[in-house]
């Protein structure tokens, strides 16, 4: 990694060229990003080692935030949909067929996790699973929903 070069000297000092390998700020930030991923998904492995993570869209809506999970096969009572503070987390395990052909896709334990804004109503939250596609809906709080203010004068 290249230093960055020191501010209080001019360029007149280096001969009157501008030096061939200057500071790069974007390039610095860059690694430092990618530094942090790894670092986080490092952390990730260790807490999950033999999870996968499925397929998760999010959306919000004038009322609610909604969570999509794609989980082809899986039973409904094989997944756990729980909430700790503002943290969302959909866990369970879908199984190998014991049974017939198999298919081929993802099995064993999952997680997805995702961060809840302030706003959420996490004591109204509703789940529905439906053609492999578990739907979290949690419900915005009355002062998070968007209301339209009228303006007098």
């Amino acid at each position: 990694m290249a230093l960055p070069i020191r501010r209080n000297r001019a360029p007149a000092q280096w001969g009157g060229t501008w030096p061939s390998r200057s500071w790069d700020p974007f390039t610095e930030f860059q690694q430092l990003w990618d530094q942090m991923g790894r670092l986080f998904e490092q952390s990730a492995e260790s807490e999950t080692a033999t999870a996968w993570r499925p397929l998760a869209e999010t959306e919000e809506t004038a009322d609610a935030y909604v969570v999509r999970a794609e989980l082809p096969g899986i039973k409904r009572d094989d997944i756990q949909v729980e909430i700790d503070g503002n943290e969302l987390c959909v866990s369970g395990e879908i199984r190998e067929e014991e049974k017939g052909n198999r298919l081929r896709r993802r099995t064993g334990k999952f997680v997805y996790r995702t961060i809840l804004p302030n706003d959420a109503d996490t004591d109204k939250i509703s789940g529905e699973l439906a053609d492999g596609v578990l739907t979290v809906s949690v419900p915005k709080t009355e002062q998070g929903r968007s209301r339209r203010i009228q303006i007098k004068g």
